[in-house]
């Protein structure tokens, strides 16, 4: 998970040894107890996340084995984290083409900017005489 997640994940109570709070939650008919310094609501919130996924896939399959549901949960959402980021990559690849086209023909108005103002001092030095 993130950084902000300790590795002490386990069923039953625990005792901190740290000063990092004990966050409980409920996946899938389990209880874990989470020690981590991030943040609490964020927390629960991914375990309502993996819950949520967990019971949607065990509503699709015949299996009852609650390893096999996480496996499968995790792969779902390993696939999910996956797509969104190639997603993501052709965003900026898209971003970096277009601000690169916006620089080349800032850099051309510019160019014409200057010629044009030299031509325009150039002309109002012209004197008869």
């Amino acid at each position: 998970m993130s950084a902000g997640i300790g590795n002490t994940l386990g069923k039953g109570s625990m005792e901190a040894t740290t000063t990092s709070p004990t966050i409980r939650v409920e996946i899938y008919n389990q209880t874990y107890n989470i020690r981590s310094d991030g943040d609490t609501e964020y927390i629960i919130q991914l375990a309502e996340f993996v819950d949520g996924r967990m019971r949607e896939i065990s509503s699709g399959t015949l299996t009852v084995d609650s390893l096999k549901v996480a496996i499968l949960a995790a792969l779902h959402i390993a696939d999910e984290l996956h797509r969104l980021k190639h997603v993501h990559e052709q965003a900026d690849s898209q971003l970096a083409s277009r601000s690169a086209e916006c620089a080349e023909l800032l850099d051309r108005l510019l160019k014409v900017r200057s010629t044009v103002e030299a031509e325009q001092s150039g002309a109002g030095k012209l004197s008869l005489g």
